[in-house]
């Protein structure tokens, strides 16, 4: 059994058991989360897709904690001009894991 959910912008194929890194979400650690847009639900040869969302379904996740990506380097240049300016971004992330998924 699976589902397609959509969290933070992004889908995201989940299965029970499944450990997901998503954008961050307000919660603490060890809190169950529900997650409910959910767009497709696949259960054996069923399969139940939604028109844009199933109706009623919801992905029960815990939260196991929050971290922050790798740090990117955002350098602008333009040249023969000195102009040189250099910023960074470190993205915020909840780990969660997927308990079940509800139809």
């Amino acid at each position: 059994m699976y589902a397609v959910i959509k969290t933070g912008g992004k889908q995201y194929k989940v299965a029970p058991g499944d450990m997901l890194r998503v954008e961050k979400l307000d919660a603490k650690q060890g809190d169950t989360v529900e997650l409910g847009e959910v767009y497709m639900i696949a259960d054996g040869a069923a399969v139940n897709v939604g028109k844009p969302t199933v109706a009623n379904a919801k992905v029960v996740a815990e939260v196991l904690g929050d971290h922050r990506g790798e740090k990117l380097l955002i350098f602008k240049h333009r040249r023969r001009k000195a102009f040189r300016k250099t910023n960074g971004h470190r993205q915020n992330y909840t780990t969660i894991k997927v308990k079940e998924i509800r139809a």
